[in-house]
């Protein structure tokens, strides 16, 4: 007499949901992959859908698609508002509710102002298409304005663009925000030359891109500063408004303000009635489960773990490890065999400055400028999901290298900010 398999319920299509529903793809198991979006998301790549140069398309897959021929997984577009551990059951903001046998938490992160919740409305980050979408609106609707304007003060102001946050994510909007004022808009304005525009990349730290060795730290602010973005380090952003934002004392007029300063995990986790650490991450055991309860796995960036004195960071390389881990342990759960402890694996970091510009960390090795460049186009296009997608950014790339162009400079829908349209 066959019995019913176990339920595993998987919230989060990112990349530790997706690597550990894949990796048990012939598991006894019926699992339920829940996610508040249809598709998953390659965000290393994000940004380039904010600063025009991919369509949103390119960097995301439906994820009924990437699990088709997957028969042990069901597919739900929902949210997961609560969690009931005693009962071993989800409730969905529809109302409905799910029961499982094993949990995996993978919702990820989100923005964290630091307690100023309220600068969120004039410094958007980017997390998700939907954000990047608004951040390229807000980046090409600044140049119209300042196109449109008159008063020489207020046309500065439109061309003053700051990026808060000198990690990987601002590093890369700035250098790109920078090529995008000198080359790509260059003799498409009548009334503006788009190279005046002033490229701030702020970092309340001693340097940009902390988790790089110094040298290599001292040559990406370098190749920024060829870029034309100006770097300032030391010096928290004190306000942001819709006027500007205050470096220390002193009120800088910008009307575009990005953010790219800081994380905080998912709401989702303070359901558990768990402890969690400062940045609201579950403090997980070492085989990633949830101390208590067993059945509850975390991963990716919800999941918050110390490794060798240093926490395990919270970046795709990471995730991926974290999802493949959990599909052995759980493996290991049905044959009734213990798992060994998480090990996470430092395969190095990327980050791109600009056109011919990046630096790579890798155990002893590093790169920076054009072979930098070459290494990091290289690997994020072997990591995305699909030939199609590969082939488009290829295409794409290819075109922007020798073009200067971005191919997805349209704005379209409408901000609550913008003018009245014309009869």
């Amino acid at each position: 007499m066959s019995t019913q398999p176990q339920h595993l319920v998987v919230v989060g299509g990112g990349f530790a949901g997706l690597w550990a529903t894949r990796a048990l793809a012939d598991a006894p198991l019926r699992i339920t992959l829940i996610d508040r979006h249809n598709h998953h998301l390659f965000q290393p790549l994000l940004y380039q859908v904010a600063t025009a140069g991919l369509s949103a398309p390119d960097i995301a897959a439906p994820l009924r698609h990437i699990l088709r021929d997957q028969r042990n997984v069901e597919v739900r577009l929902g949210e997961v508002v609560d969690i009931a551990a005693p009962q071993r059951s989800v409730a969905l903001a529809d109302g409905s509710t799910l029961h499982y046998d094993y949990l995996l938490l993978a919702t990820g992160a989100t923005h964290a102002y630091f307690g100023n919740d309220q600068w969120a409305a004039h410094a958007p980050g980017l997390k998700t298409l939907n954000d990047a979408l608004h951040l390229r609106r807000k980046l090409l609707m600044a140049f119209e304005r300042a196109e449109t304007e008159t008063d020489p003060q207020a046309r500065a102001a439109w061309l003053s663009f700051a990026i808060v946050g000198g990690g990987p994510t601002g590093v890369e909007l700035a250098g790109t925000l920078a090529e995008i004022a000198r080359h790509t808009l260059k003799n498409e304005f009548r009334n503006i030359d788009p190279r005046m525009a002033r490229v701030r990349l702020i970092e309340a730290g001693p340097r940009v891109l902390p988790s790089f060795p110094e040298d290599l730290t001292d040559k990406a602010q370098r190749q920024l500063e060829r870029l034309g973005v100006e770097v300032f380090t030391g010096t928290p952003v004190t306000h942001i408004d819709a006027e500007g934002y205050r470096l220390g004392d002193t009120f800088v007029p910008a009307r575009t303000v990005f953010w790219a300063a800081g994380v905080a995990a998912s709401p989702l986790a303070r359901t558990l009635g768990v402890p969690l650490d400062r940045a609201g991450r579950v403090q997980v055991a070492p085989d990633l489960s949830v101390p208590g309860h067993p059945e509850i796995f975390v991963g990716g960036d919800l999941a918050a773990l110390q490794q060798d004195g240093r926490p395990v960071p919270g970046v795709a390389p990471a995730a991926k490890q974290m999802g493949r881990y959990i599909a052995k342990a759980l493996r290991a759960r049905l044959a009734g065999q213990p798992a060994p402890a998480f090990r996470y694996q430092d395969y190095g970091n990327l980050a791109t400055i600009g056109r011919m510009a990046a630096i790579v960390h890798v155990g002893r090795f590093k790169l920076s400028g054009l072979l930098a460049w070459w290494f990091w186009l290289a690997a994020h296009v072997y990591f995305l999901i699909g030939f199609r997608n590969r082939f488009v950014v290829l295409v794409n790339w290819a075109m922007a290298y020798w073009s200067y162009q971005r191919a997805a400079r349209i704005i379209f829908g409408r901000a609550h900010d913008d003018p009245p349209p014309q009869a």
